[in-house]
């Protein structure tokens, strides 16, 4: 690893923490009610080029280059990855509509765009076990709702996507299906796959997220949306629904991604049900799709309640820790031991075994562990919700890209953040509930060690602990998920570390 460089020094803040809401992201009311509101749209058509922009709107939506924050291929490392496997996913069915698995695409009746679009562009072989239940049952009338729980790294985001896409008539000039999004990096990231996947479809799709202020256009002076999916967050949404900007009539389908925290009290659930609500009044067959790799037994309950006539499919929390994932417990002495451990024995041992991401539970902690890295000579980057969008974005590409091997991050990219590099996952605290610091964050705590091993490939995830409170947190932990974490001792010898990443498959 390089000596660190300015880049990874801007990539810190000083704002100082405040409590905030899951994944350390400022709600995009907020952000839009400052002096210099930031909440604005990217149009990007999936089959062609976007055209330079002429007006200041244009300008506007030039800002959220979908295509430019892709992932280069020529620059991924790690060649040696394992291919998928399989999760073990039931299913329960509504009523007597018969669903076969699909054992190919061409089963599932798709335009020749759309597979071509899997084949060349996606470069899919054949469906995993999520999408060959899942799809039969988006896409067969009389298209029922489905909540889908899944292992993180199975193919969730390819069932939504390929489900909107085909249900969209590209003829049709409005808005037909609609994707929410817990954060701004999630949904850029479902745009892109989104273009990917429909690249010969002429299906156009827009980008509705917080925008840096420097191009601000008010969403009162935007033209109507015409592009026929729309992606973003519950707040911009919310807000051109609210401002009849985002029409409702044609919706015919409905998703949430990262339901459970869509959906949670603590979540986005009044802006979600608001949206819901909005849609079922111009729509009511409108199909709507719950996706996440959690769902916690108060929002089961309430969307058991919310959402009616439902498929689903789901695999018991035991069996959700990823076996794929080799997870440890060190248990540190202070918190400098706690940087000795990631300096001397993590990334002197994974320095060429792909990409490393760091999980801290404030702003101020990934500061911290941000200078004292640099200090150490170190190349990292740090992302967190109080940094600009435009550097957010930044961030994340050179990281996708292969151009930065360690990332620290709060909770903002614990969900859904699909980078296939990375194989190791420390982290440097252990989430917790909000309202309650006692006790773990169990859905985070999946989530977060689910960014190692995506799609079934091999991955360790290292738990520094250090306090009484910690120790108590992982047992906590273990409990919950039926499973003993192994144990990394003592805590620095180098020997054990190597003996846990070959454990690991990675040495």
């Amino acid at each position: 690893m390089a000596d660190a460089n300015s880049a990874s020094n801007n990539s810190s803040t000083n704002a100082t923490d405040t409590r905030r809401s899951w994944g350390d992201e400022v709600e995009d009311d907020a952000e839009e009610q400052s002096a210099a509101p930031a909440a604005e749209q990217s149009s990007a058509p999936a089959a062609e080029q976007r055209a330079e922009p002429t007006t200041s709107a244009d300008k506007a939506v030039a800002e959220l280059d979908v295509d430019s924050l892709a992932i280069d291929e020529s620059k991924k490392i790690n060649k040696f990855l394992d291919e998928p496997e399989d999760s073990n996913i039931r299913a329960v069915t509504s009523g007597d509509t018969p669903y076969t698995s699909a054992s190919s695409f061409e089963d599932l009746n798709l335009s020749p765009e759309l597979l071509k679009g899997l084949y060349v562009e996606m470069k899919f072989e054949k469906p995993s076990k999520i999408q060959a239940i899942s799809l039969p049952m988006i896409l067969t009338p009389p298209y029922k709702n489905l909540i889908a729980q899944a292992h993180n790294g199975s193919g969730k985001t390819t069932c939504f996507v390929l489900g909107m896409l085909s249900r969209v008539d590209p003829n049709l000039k409005a808005p037909q299906a609609l994707c929410i999004c817990p954060t701004r990096e999630l949904a850029i990231q479902n745009m892109e796959v989104l273009q990917k996947m429909g690249k010969y479809t002429g299906i156009f799709a827009e980008a509705a997220v917080p925008m840096d202020s420097t191009f601000y256009v008010a969403t009162a002076k935007r033209a109507p949306v015409t592009a026929q999916i729309v992606i973003g967050t519950p707040g911009t949404i919310k807000k051109w629904m609210s401002l009849k900007k985002l029409g409702a009539n044609f919706i015919k389908i409905l998703v949430f991604d990262e339901a459970d925290h869509m959906l949670a009290e603590d979540g986005f659930r009044d802006d979600s049900l608001r949206i819901m609500r909005e849609i079922e009044r111009a729509n009511a067959s409108c199909q709507v799709l719950l996706f996440s790799a959690t769902f916690n037994d108060m929002v089961k309950d309430f969307v058991t309640k919310t959402v009616k006539d439902y498929n689903q499919l789901f695999v018991r929390k035991e069996e959700l820790s990823l076996e794929s994932v080799k997870q440890y417990k060190v248990h540190c002495p202070n918190e400098l031991a706690k940087v000795s451990v990631i300096r001397d024995r993590i990334f002197e041992l994974g320095e060429n075994l792909g990409q490393t991401i760091i999980f801290v539970r404030t702003r101020q902690s990934a500061k911290n562990l941000h200078e004292t890295l640099v200090n150490f000579g170190y190349e990292v980057t740090t992302i967190q919700g109080a940094l600009r969008q435009e550097d957010r974005d930044k961030i994340v590409k050179e990281f996708r890209d292969g151009l930065t091997q360690v990332l620290i991050s709060t909770d903002l990219l614990a969900r859904g953040f699909d980078q296939q590099q990375i194989n190791l996952v420390i982290n440097y605290d252990l989430p917790v509930k909000h309202d309650k610091p006692s006790e773990p964050d169990y859905e985070v705590y999946l989530h977060r060690i689910g960014r190692a091993g995506r799609f079934g490939r091999k991955g360790a995830v290292f738990n520094l602990l250090c306090t009484e409170r910690d120790m108590e947190l992982m047992a906590k932990i273990e409990n919950h998920f039926a499973s003993r974490v192994a144990e990394v001792t003592p805590w620095n010898s180098e020997e054990e570390f190597k003996k846990a990443l070959q454990a690991a498959g990675l040495l």
